[in-house]
């Protein structure tokens, strides 16, 4: 009876051990490490991606992806190029 008992009571402590100490990650998981101040003409671009601020990322992100070359570049969203690209895209829909 007491082995039983102890049994439980371990049971009982480690399944609250395991949910009680639980921290969340406070690193950020941005994929914008650098980003591209350039002027981007909107013909180049194959796929433009708009990632909002979370949880995850405090930053809007906004990846480019280039027609010929294919590469990734991620865009300064307070450029006046791309928020005139973002507007023209807007407009679009």
């Amino acid at each position: 009876m007491v082995l039983r008992a102890s049994l439980i009571f371990c049971l009982i402590f480690l399944t609250l051990y395991g949910t009680q100490g639980v921290i969340l990650s406070k690193i950020t998981r941005c994929s914008c490490i650098d980003v591209y101040n350039q002027p981007v003409n909107p013909r180049s671009l194959e796929k433009l991606e708009m990632i909002p601020a979370g949880f995850a990322c405090p930053n809007v992100e906004i990846i480019a992806t280039m027609k010929k070359t294919k590469e990734k570049r991620c865009l300064n969203p307070e450029s006046e190029n791309v928020k005139k690209i973002l507007e023209a895209i807007s407009k679009k829909r």
